[in-house]
């Protein structure tokens, strides 16, 4: 009976090893079932769906007017602003601020191409890193390698929208009305440079938002490729 008893252990101590081993087997598998160009395609692939829908939400009207991302008067001119609600000319100033984020919607049109651009430059070493980094690894991949490249030829859009939208026309009304004003200091901070900061930055926070939906929602994972990438840091 006791010979029996250690059969039996000696049995279900080696079905539980096996369990495992191909446990370890099938994950090893998985893992090297994709190649390095697999893996780079899907990350890349990745990315360009978080530009394209973050593109395509900011350039949608109000896409950034009205959402998380607005765009307000730079800490330099809000000593304009203030100055300008107290003596009732606040109208200016909500029209200034709207032009600036109509121009920001309409330069997020032409920032896919430039994303697209920088996230094909991207090398296996990277995507791999990027594969099983953070839940904003991506991103801030992104962020560190591109954003001044981005800041330079995005930077011209964003003026083109600025002019387009006749927003630096109302902003010349509001300095105007400001400089106006009995005893004060003229001011005309530059807006450009700060615009498109923060253009970028609402760019920037879309691609994390559906970079981690892409990581933390299956069905976010809209191709055979996607699904097979993710899976492994799933």
């Amino acid at each position: 009976m006791m010979f029996q008893k250690i059969a039996l252990l000696i049995i279900c101590f080696q079905l539980v090893a096996c369990t495992e081993l191909k446990q370890v087997l099938d994950s090893a598998t998985a893992a090297t079932s994709l190649s390095s160009e697999q893996v780079g395609n899907g990350l890349k692939e990745a990315l360009q769906i978080g530009i394209g829908k973050g593109s395509d939400s900011l350039s949608a009207l109000d896409g950034y007017y009205r959402s998380p991302y607005k765009i307000l008067l730079p800490p330099e001119a809000q000593k304009i602003e203030k100055t300008l609600r107290d003596i009732g000319a606040g109208i200016l100033v909500d029209n200034a601020i709207e032009k600036i984020n109509r121009a920001a919607e309409d330069a997020a049109k032409g920032a896919k191409p430039i994303f697209v651009s920088a996230i094909r430059k991207m090398s296996f070493q990277d995507a791999m890193g990027i594969l099983k980094g953070d839940k904003k690894a991506a991103t801030d991949y992104l962020n560190r390698n591109t954003y001044n490249q981005l800041y330079k030829e995005f930077q011209p859009v964003i003026n083109q929208s600025l002019n387009k939208k006749k927003a630096l026309d109302q902003w010349t009304k509001v300095v105007t009305k400001y400089n106006k004003i009995p005893f004060i200091e003229k001011q005309n901070p530059k807006l450009d440079d700060y615009i498109t900061h923060k253009a970028l930055d609402g760019l920037f926070a879309m691609v994390a938002k559906e970079e981690l939906n892409i990581r933390n929602n299956i069905s976010a994972r809209s191709s055979d490729l996607l699904r097979k990438v993710f899976a492994q840091q799933d």
